[in-house]
């Protein structure tokens, strides 16, 4: 009598399993939550974690982190990861741990979601939100015939002491990581050497962004959403500020992906897969689109947030982002003493 009732039980679990019934699939896996290392905003990941609980019943328990971080410490634990679900701000992060093996392959209904632009050929991770690069300029000192043709040009000594950035996170290691690809070594370490004479150095594209605000720099590399956010709430220190796109393919129109990946040590790989198939799908890509993280949807069909300048019009040069090398990034830049 025992054994059939365990015989009927299972039955009914993959019946229900096929029928794509979230909260049963996490029971069979021993739990009805899922661990997410966190490397994208706060905000937005805790949206987005709301709204799939909201609609499968499955927790989901948020360890936040950096890029860089989090993915040295998913090689670190290796099978033994904790993780379930690895999300990231940049893509170099996605493209290390896809290196080591360590991620499952998603399954073609999650890929199918997302724009072949903004997931990797591996198919072993996905785009789940973007950015572009973007130089936030003084407009009260700098009209539009002064400013540089390309991103290569804040190499020139004109440059000298003018341009800010934040060499030291992975937001701007990722648009060296495009140059890399786009213009080899050679020409993204010489770069690099110049930037070392020319760029006022600050922590995190927000206080970069605020020192071309203030006066202290004619203009900074960051990336798009800071100034949307400043602007959505204050506009305190964005309200000197204009965005200019550098488009033309250039590395300087780089858009950086934000990835999504589930860990093949997991022991929920349903429960982890319906999370990202739900970032990529309407409920996730409306958060972006409704939301005040200001990034970029990816989705198929999906819109972004008005106020932004439109993907299609960004003409952001065509990376695989499986390609982008963030170990020999940071080489570079330890070279060059930005590091």
């Amino acid at each position: 009598m025992g054994m059939s009732l365990l015989r009927l039980v299972g039955a009914l679990a993959l019946a229900a399993s096929a029928l794509g019934l979230p909260g049963v699939a996490a029971a069979q896996s021993g739990g009805d939550s899922i661990v997410v290392y966190n490397a994208q905003h706060e905000s937005l990941t805790q949206a987005w974690a709301d709204g799939f609980t909201r609609d499968t019943g499955i927790k989901v328990v948020l360890r936040n982190g950096g890029d860089t971080e989090l993915g040295n410490q998913i090689l670190q634990e290796g099978a033994a990861s904790p993780a379930d679900v690895f999300l990231t701000e940049n893509s170099p992060a996605m493209a290390l741990v896809d290196g080591a093996g360590l991620f499952a392959p998603l399954g073609q209904d999650i890929l199918a979601q997302v724009q072949e632009s903004f997931r990797p050929s591996s198919g072993r991770w996905v785009g789940v939100a973007a950015r572009s690069t973007v130089f936030a300029y003084d407009k009260t000192k700098l009209k539009p015939e002064q400013l540089p043709k390309s991103i290569m040009d804040l190499a020139d000594p004109a440059w000298k002491r003018r341009w800010a950035a934040a060499p030291a996170g992975a937001d701007f290691q990722a648009i060296v990581s495009a140059m890399l690809q786009l213009k080899g070594e050679a020409a993204t370490a010489a770069w690099l050497k110049a930037m070392k004479e020319n760029v006022i150095r600050y922590r995190g594209n927000g206080v970069a962004m605020k020192a071309v605000n203030a006066g202290e720099a004619d203009g900074a590399v960051i990336y798009h959403y800071y100034y949307f956010g400043d602007q959505a709430r204050t506009g305190e220190n964005s309200n000197n500020v204009e965005l200019y796109y550098f488009r033309n393919n250039d590395p300087g129109a780089f858009v950086s992906i934000s990835g999504g990946g589930v860990l093949a040590s997991s022991k929920k790989k349903p429960q982890a897969e319906a999370f990202i198939k739900w970032i990529t799908g309407k409920g996730g890509q409306e958060v972006l689109k409704t939301g005040n993280s200001y990034e970029y949807a990816v989705g198929v069909g999906a819109q972004s947030n008005p106020k932004l300048v439109p993907l299609a019009d960004l003409q952001a040069p065509k990376i695989d982002p499986s390609s982008l090398n963030s170990k020999k990034v940071t080489d570079l830049m330890i070279a060059a003493g930005l590091l």
